[in-house]
Order: C-alpha cells, then sequence, then structure tokens
C-alpha cells in the first residue's frame, strides 16, 4: 500500500490533472478522450513513422527501414508492460523505479489515475516508449545487424528510456527539480537524438556517404507518413493533460500551428538559399521540427509563443540536418540528431521561455520567471548525459551479443531488404517475384 502510494503521489509532480488528488470515480469524458488519444499515438508508430522513414531511405532497404520501426514497437510494447512501466513509474529512487508494477501486479482493473482507469495511462505511455525507441533507428539504418537492433531496442527501453521517464516524469531527480516537459521534449526528443548520435559515431559512416545519392525512396509515401505522424501528435500532446479541458484543447491548437509554422520556415529557407526550389521533402521535416519543439511546451504556452517556436524549430532543423552534418561529417541517416535531439533541446529551452502561467499555471523567463530556464538547462544536460553515455554502454554490450553491430560491405552494398530479409519493397521487371 505504501508504495502504491508513494508512485502515485509522485505521478502528481507532472500530470497536471492529478494534482488535485487521487479522485475515486471516473470521469467518462476524460477516459473516452484518453481512449481516443492513445490510439492516435499508437497511429505514429507502425503507421507513420515506418511511411515517414521507409519513403526518406533509400529503396534498397525500405523494407528493413520500415522493419525497424515497427518491430521496435513491438519489442518496447512487450518490455512495457514487463518491465518498463515499473522502472518509469515505480517507487524506487532518484533514477529508476522499482519492481512494483513488474507484469503490470497490484494494478487493479478499477484502479485510477487521476480520473482515468490505471491501465489506460499504462497503455498511454507504453506508445511513448515505442515510439521513441523507433526514432533511434533512423540514425543507423542500411548499416545495422538486425539482430543487433533487436535486442538494443529492449535494452534501451529498459535502461534508457525509462529510467529518464522516471526522473521527469515518475517522480525522479528532475521532476522534483521544477522541469516543464508536458509530452516529452526530454524523455523522446533528445533522449532518442543523442542515443542516435551515439550510435553512428560507434557504427560509423555508410561506405562513400559523402556520395550517395538519398533521394527518397518514395516522397509519396514520405508525406503520407509525415501527415500521420501530424495526426497523431493531437493524441501525443493533447493527450498529456489526462484530460477533456481547456489544456487539452490549448495543447492541440498550439501543436497545430507550430507543425505549420515550422513546415513553412524549412520550406521559405530552403527556396531561398538551397536551388531556389520549395521541396515537399523540406516542407514535411519541417512540419516534424515543429511538431518536436512545441511537445515539451504544449501545454503551457500560448498560441503567438507556439507560432514563434514553430518557427525557429523549422529553422534549427534545416540548419542542423543540411549544415551542421555536412560540417561535422557524421552519418545520421535520416536525421534524428538534427530533426529532434537539436529541436527537442530547443523546445526544452523554448518552454522555460514562454511557458504562459494563464495556460496551466507555470511562469517563464518572459512572464517573471528567469529561474525556470535553469532546470529546463539541467534537464537537458542531464538526459544528453545519460543518454549518451548508456546507449553507448548497452550498445558494447549488444555487439559483444551478436559478434558485432555492422553488417558485411556486400551486404550492405545490396541492401538489407533483399540481402537479410529476402523481401522487396517494389517488386519490377527486373526484379520479379520469385517462383512458387
Amino acid at each position: 500500500m505504501t508504495r502504491k502510494f508513494i508512485s502515485a503521489l509522485s505521478l502528481t509532480l507532472f500530470f497536471p490533472i492529478l494534482a488535485f488528488g487521487q479522485e475515486s470515480t471516473l470521469n467518462s469524458g476524460d477516459t473516452a478522450w484518453m481512449l481516443i488519444a492513445t490510439a492516435l499515438v499508437v497511429l505514429m508508430t507502425p503507421a507513420g513513422l515506418t511511411l515517414f522513414y521507409g519513403g526518406l531511405t533509400r529503396r534498397k532497404s525500405v523494407l528493413n527501414t520500415i522493419g525497424m520501426s515497427y518491430v521496435a514497437y513491438c519489442t518496447a510494447t512487450v518490455v512495457w508492460v514487463i518491465i518498463g512501466y515499473s522502472f518509469a513509474f515505480g517507487s524506487g529512487n532518484g533514477v529508476i523505479g522499482g519492481f512494483d508494477y513488474a507484469l503490470l501486479r497490484n494494478i487493479k482493473i478499477h484502479d485510477l489515475i487521476g480520473t482515468i482507469p490505471h491501465l489506460l495511462f499504462v497503455m498511454f505511455q507504453g506508445t511513448f516508449a515505442a515510439i521513441a525507441v523507433a526514432l533511434v533507428s533512423g540514425s543507423i539504418i542500411e548499416r545495422v545487424k538486425f539482430s543487433t537492433w533487436f535486442i538494443f531496442s529492449i535494452l534501451w527501453v529498459m535502461f534508457i528510456y525509462s529510467p529518464i521517464a522516471h526522473m521527469v516524469w515518475g517522480g525522479g531527480l528532475l521532476s522534483n527539480h521544477g522541469e516543464l516537459d508536458f509530452a516529452g521534449g526530454t524523455v523522446i526528443h533528445i533522449n532518442a537524438g543523442i542515443s542516435g548520435l551515439v550510435l553512428v559515431y560507434l557504427l560509423g559512416n555508410r561506405k562513400g556517404h559523402k556520395n550517395i545519392d538519398a533521394q527518397p525512396s518514395s516522397t509519396k509515401l514520405m508525406l503520407l507518413g509525415s501527415a500521420l505522424l501530424w495526426f497523431g501528435w493531437f493524441g501525443f500532446n493533447g493527450g498529456s493533460q489526462l484530460a477533456a479541458d481547456f489544456v487539452a484543447a490549448n495543447a492541440l491548437l498550439v501543436t497545430n500551428v507550430a507543425a505549420a509554422a515550422g513546415g513553412l520556415s524549412w520550406l521559405i529557407i530552403e527556396w531561398s538559399t538551397s536551388d531556389k526550389k520549395p521541396t515537399l521533402l523540406g516542407s514535411a521535416s519541417g512540419v516534424v521540427s515543429g511538431l518536436v519543439g512545441i511537445t515539451p511546451a504544449s501545454g503551457y504556452v500560448d498560441v503567438s509563443a507556439a507560432l514563434t517556436i514553430g518557427t525557429f524549430s523549422g529553422a534549427i532543423g534545416y540548419y542542423g540536418v543540411v549544415k551542421l552534418k555536412s560540417i561535422l561529417g557524421y552519418d545520421d541517416t535520416l536525421d534524428v540528431f538534427g530533426i529532434h535531439g537539436l529541436v527537442g533541446i530547443f523546445g526544452a529551452i523554448a518552454t522555460g521561455l514562454f511557458a504562459n502561467p494563464e495556460i496551466n499555471g507555470a511562469a517563464g523567463a518572459f512572464y517573471g520567471n528567469p529561474g525556470q530556464l535553469i532546470p529546463q538547462l539541467v534537464a537537458v544536460g542531464a538526459t544528453i548525459v545519460y543518454a549518451g553515455i548508456g546507449s553507448a554502454l548497452l550498445f558494447k554490450v549488444t555487439t559483444l551479443v551478436t559478434g558485432g553491430g555492422r553488417i558485411e560491405d556486400a551486404l550492405e552494398d545490396q541492401g538489407m531488404d533483399m540481402g537479410y530479409h529476402g523481401e522487396e519493397s517494389f517488386h519490377t521487371a527486373d526484379n520479379p517475384l520469385p517462383e512458387a
């Protein structure tokens, strides 16, 4: 009983709806909204992210790229209910939770978190863990062993994602420190972006990556994937209020505005500075950048701040992807660090600047509370250090088990789709289906 009370109490430190106390009655409106929001976030990984990543990658690696995200959703879901949720939201120490909720024991069907079923909260949070680990895969596609990724994704959810979720949302060190992260700027985006960058350096660049023709295999699939991500993000941000109320409505509005502003920002910069051509790839990438930037702020800022955050997010995403990667020479295949890592860092800091006390009670620097920047910066730094060092250690351990992390040169040349999976995403006359 004591453990359950401590765990429930710790959740009130982040989720605003819980600050009113552990209500004894279920609210059907809140529950209905959270059922929908959870389904929306589910859509983001096995549909939205897989199509977005699959459309972005080269023709010979489409299915492998999709498969890494698709399978990561499966592994994360299983790990989450076995131990991940307990490590994130169970009572423990400042870094990681305990075993209170292993296999969801001690959670009864009628238990509540605020005004919604506890089991629904488990499901909602599990979708966050799933998309976070799937994001990491985008940094290292076309050269990592599938077996290495499979094992790493399991360990990452257990020992990287869950502890950071505990530190920020589960009553750990950062939640007690006062950071504002409404829907996962640090927990998901900085975490995934830094982890992906570390794996890039450990695994190495693709063969001749500077001369690779990196044209997307399908711009249409990429656009469809980005649209599904945009759609699912309403559940991602709006659902983080855990209630169908005014803050959730505001979260949906600012999410939409920031996404649109990010898409226009990237498009205009590209149009004026690149080949003088506005590309749909750039616009879609800007939309995702805007969504990333507004994620931690969505429950705290108004529409004017959303316009600013979205615009700067698109610009930071563009220069992080187009310029910084070229200068530093790292081969982040699908730009996870540029779009999620760098923009996620900006979004976390921007939350400390633009948080409007009229929205959800928290004030940022522009509303008379410059001290809010301190916990934001501390959380950003802590996430970078923990995710960076932790991911490096886990990857090293994983490669010891699988005999290395990188595929053979011949397989890299052929592509993982046919060479490893024995499947192709696009069958042509030159590559007919095998006879039965």
